[in-house]
């Protein structure tokens, strides 16, 4: 999906990868990020963002947590958005600041007084339950703590396994109840995905879920309870960021934009992000009609690869569709569509792939590279899919 873009802009990490496959330094299923890219991409994010009177608080499940890409980010955007409590462990021990906690995943009841300790800018509730629970951690640690309430309504997209939320008839009544708590202010409201990729218009465009979050704000308002935080995260890309600003948005969260692999930068190789991470696995085994097989692992099932660039022992690399698999199936191995008669193809070849992925779901291994952008790539070493060292 994203192997075009990135032999257009970044052919040096696609060389780099495969060179450290060749020498036995990475193994098959292992995830490469492009640390100086990713630096270059954060620096235009912040840069664009400032302009635009936006903050943002960068997402790294996506990246499997890896703390070279957080640390690195972190530079130019020091305060990050935490999934899950993992996140928000990996994130604050990798060296970055947490800006929000517990929007997709809620922070677990007995975890609480662990993540308040943290001292995160804010916590996401999806309703007076957690609320409370919060209040009475931060009134334990003798601390006060902004909250951001998830609001939903009955036209907006939720994905399976994100329900959830304070509904919007009712967010006066939960303004109301939170006031009435002891440790907590209710100080903005978010939701998720609030701006998508529109493969029609090949533009990214609000979902119903911003239109909510502005009715909920204006509600607020009139009811006694201003707020000042509207977070509208997915899809947040230099391209989009404007976009926000436009509908009064304070905050996103960039999360596919620090590596370019949004659907926007697999069609748009003029957006200003550059393509920073790709997948190394190695022929298997070849079927006896000619089709190869790669060491799977890191196949996310949303992720579409269509393409591998093939690097055999002998010749020039050569290219090979991915075939698709279906999502219910572990992906122990993938198959590659069969090569030209007479094509150098052996097992052990490399192959490399980019497509959109969340690498905290695989099992893959995750390589950071310095020195990419000079051609003297250096790998700083290797973690698990959670940031862990490997």
């Amino acid at each position: 999906m994203f192997l075009t873009a990135t032999l257009a802009r970044n052919p040096r990490l696609v060389e780099a990868a495969a060179g450290l496959h060749r020498s036995g330094r990475i193994p098959p299923d292992t995830y490469l990020i492009d640390l100086d890219a990713v630096a270059a991409n954060a620096a235009t994010l912040a840069a664009v963002a400032a302009a635009h009177d936006v903050r943002l608080w960068p997402v790294f499940k996506q990246v499997g947590r890896n703390p070279h890409v957080i640390r690195t980010v972190a530079q130019h955007l020091p305060l990050a958005a935490a999934i899950d409590l993992r996140d928000a462990r990996a994130i604050q021990d990798a060296g970055a600041g947490l800006g929000n906690v517990g929007h997709l995943v809620q922070v677990p009841f007995n975890a609480m007084r662990e993540v308040l300790a943290r001292r995160p800018g804010y916590v996401t509730v999806f309703g007076a339950d957690q609320a409370r629970a919060v209040s009475a951690a931060a009134e334990h640690l003798g601390i006060t703590q902004p909250l951001l309430a998830r609001v939903v309504a009955a036209t907006d997209q939720i994905y399976p396994g994100q329900e959830g939320g304070v509904p919007l008839p009712d967010v006066e009544k939960f303004a109301a109840e939170v006031r009435d708590m002891d440790a907590v202010t209710l100080e903005g409201v978010t939701s998720f995905p609030c701006l998508l990729y529109d493969e029609a218009s090949a533009a990214i465009a609000p979902t119903p879920n911003l239109r909510t979050l502005l009715t909920a704000k204006s509600r607020l308002a009139a009811a006694g309870s201003p707020i000042s935080v509207v977070s509208a995260p997915s899809a947040t890309a230099a391209a989009s960021i404007p976009l926000l600003a436009a509908h009064g948005v304070t905050h996103g969260e960039p999360g596919h934009a620090l590596t370019a692999t949004t659907p926007l930068h697999a069609t748009d190789l003029t957006q200003p992000e550059l393509p920073a991470m790709v997948y190394v696995s190695e022929i298997a085994h070849i079927l006896p009609d000619g089709r190869p097989a790669v060491f799977g692992g890191g196949f996310y099932p949303r992720g579409r690869p269509d393409e591998a660039l093939v690097f055999p022992s002998a010749g020039e690399p050569f290219s090979l569709p991915v075939e698709p698999a279906p999502p219910e199936n572990i992906d122990y191995y993938r198959l590659l569509g069969a090569p030209s008669p007479g094509a150098p193809l052996r097992v052990g070849d490399t192959a490399v792939l980019s497509f959109r992925t969340q690498i905290f779901v695989t099992r893959s291994a995750v390589g950071a590279l310095r020195g990419v952008s000079s051609g003297r790539p250096r790998l700083l070493g290797l973690s698990d899919s959670h940031g862990r060292p490997w």
